[in-house]
């Protein structure tokens, strides 16, 4: 009897797989497990196998066909087996794989090859021209002069943007020289015992500078060694290939939006006073203040006041919304905020009204006018992307002021002009704009991709770290499904244990659909979370489900076990 080999189902939210290519063609004679076709959800590229033996009596969808899940594709029986009542209705005849061509006659296929665009160049001195080299400029950069393409990367001033200057990179070289501090000072406890432990605020600014210019130097090589020409200046996009720099005009066959963002600062009374910063001027510090008022509970912030409240800094963190860090699992973040107090006082629910010299006013979710006296004032509400003073306008470009508008494969409504990063504000992450780097480079070469945000990991590098991906629990309610969790502190692992004390805080919170156990967010705070949450993030993007995540065998003992773990709570 035929058997019919349906389009799997990856996950309880998608709804159709595309097939990408046919690796047999009817009449081919197939054993059990042997793949029949590659095709490709929003979340990964997966091959779908016969499930029995026999012949291939039937392929009913070419490549590039979006097929339902659940629907049959293709038909495996005994030749001469009548399977006229299993073809679908919207069955479309196809020579899914192509026959070895002959000397002089090349062989038709289904799927045409796809055409890198140094191939088809319009004459433009250029492949591709950058504007930006952040994280998702430079490394684009890099891969598509790896791949032959001729590269353009434009920077207004410093290799490596916001992130290696002024954001990630610094701060996490200052966080780093405080955990340093704080482990010294809790050493005894170990069994241990130190000297006098001071933090000298000048060598740790020294230190910070030479991680960012060794960095720097390191990207310049990258670039050097890859024949990326780099050219420094202000961009202006003229339509959609050219780009003037300094009165000099540049064309390219594709060009790339990779202009990052900068920190917002709202029309606050007072904002424009010397003592009030954002992220990029707290972090060249000279004296260490006496107390600190963060304006805004998002990820820099919360990384800002984790930094100075262990060096002793008084802290006070005001936040106009109910809880820190909007995409924190809501359970969690009570978590984190209680191993924090003592050295960071949250004001929740409240909105600044005024900086009146040294006094942050603000009120309370019930009214009531409340102000903090603080030696420095962090901005720290959030980041706008850069948009101005490039020519977009004039260029036609379709952006507002949450970012430049793209699709799935990062293009513009722009011919060949594509955006990634910051800029298009559908995620400010680092990692993100490199990943849509890839994505954009791929869709230039011809080569299918997409960008997915169902499972892009965040952290936090904080003390502790907070980490996740996936869904919250609240999220996955929202989104209509039906949730259960598991909870798990970090101190059940003995590794965790031994390097932090009975008293170390943490914990794992994952949260999975009840209906078909599919893995849809992790959530983590303790330490080591950010080196953790990649493997998690894995996990959802595969689309596994609880049984799945049992089976895989974890080193111990790590930290990391204790995701494992928490599936056993199911």
């Amino acid at each position: 009897m035929a058997t019919e080999i349906l389009m799997p189902r990856q996950g309880q939210s998608v709804e159709s797989c595309i097939i990408i290519e046919w690796k047999v063609k009817e009449g081919d004679v197939v054993a059990e497990g042997q793949p029949l076709c590659e095709v490709e959800t929003d979340k990964a590229t997966f091959e779908v196998e016969s499930t029995a033996a026999g012949t291939v009596l039937g392929i009913f969808y070419p490549a590039d066909s979006d097929v339902e899940v659940l629907k049959p594709i293709a038909v495996i029986g005994q030749p001469g087996e009548d399977i006229s009542s299993m073809i679908p209705a919207d069955a479309v005849k196809a020579e899914p794989v192509k026959e070895e061509p002959k000397a002089a006659t090349p062989a038709p296929s289904a799927k045409p090859a796809p055409t890198p665009v140094a191939k088809v160049s319009t004459g433009a001195e250029y492949d591709l021209i950058i504007i930006g080299a952040g994280p998702g400029g430079y490394e684009m950069a890099e891969r598509a002069a790896h791949k032959g393409l001729k590269v353009l990367l434009i920077e207004k001033k410093y290799l490596g943007g916001v992130c290696l200057n002024w954001g990630c990179i610094p701060t996490k070289t200052l966080l780093n020289s405080a955990k340093h501090y704080v482990h010294a000072k809790e050493a005894p406890e170990f069994g241990v015992t130190t000297g006098e432990v001071r933090f000298d605020l000048a060598k740790v600014m020294a230190w910070k500078q030479e991680v960012i210019e060794t960095l720097r130097g390191g990207v310049a090589a990258m670039m050097k060694k890859n024949k990326v020409e780099v050219l420094f200046g202000t961009a202006k996009l003229i339509g959609s290939r050219k780009v003037e720099v300094d009165g000099t005009v540049y064309e390219g066959d594709n060009v790339v939006i990779a202009t990052g963002g900068s920190p917002f600062v709202p029309p606050i009374p007072g904002a424009d006073q010397s003592h009030v910063m954002t992220s990029k001027e707290i972090l060249s510090v000279e004296t260490m203040p006496k107390s600190l008022v963060v304006i805004g509970g998002g990820v820099i912030g919360i990384e800002f006041a984790s930094f100075f409240s262990s060096l002793g800094v008084k802290v006070d963190v005001i936040e106009m919304l109910d809880e820190i860090i909007p995409f924190m699992d809501d359970e969690q973040a009570a978590q984190f905020r209680k191993a924090l107090k003592g050295k960071v006082d949250f004001n929740l629910g409240c909105r600044v009204t005024a900086i009146d010299g040294h006094d942050v006013k603000y009120t309370t979710k019930t009214g009531e006018e409340k102000s903090i006296h603080a030696d420095i004032v962090l901005m720290s509400v959030g980041r706008a992307p850069n948009l101005s003073g490039m020519g977009f306008e004039d260029a036609g470009l379709d952006f507002d002021r949450r970012g430049i508008k793209t699709d799935g494969q990062q293009r513009t409504n722009l011919p060949n002009v594509y955006a990634i990063g910051d800029v298009t504000g559908k995620s400010q992450l680092a990692h993100s704009a490199t990943r849509m780097g890839e994505v954009a480079l791929n869709t230039i070469l011809g080569k299918r991709d997409r960008f997915r945000t169902n499972a892009i990991p965040w952290a936090v590098y904080s003390m502790p770290e907070i980490a996740g991906c996936g869904l919250t629990e609240k999220q996955a309610k929202a989104a209509g499904h039906n949730v259960k969790t598991s909870s798990l502190p970090l101190i059940m692992s003995g590794r965790f244990l031994a390097e932090n004390g009975k008293r170390g805080p943490g914990s794992v919170k994952v949260v999975v659909d009840a209906d078909t156990e599919a893995l849809l967010g992790v959530h983590m705070f303790g330490g080591y979370s950010s080196e953790i949450i990649w493997g998690a993030a894995a996990m959802i993007e595969s689309g596994l489900c609880v049984k799945d995540v049992q089976e895989i065998v974890f080193p111990h003992p790590t930290v990391g076990e204790v995701i494992r773990s928490s599936m056993f709570n199911f």
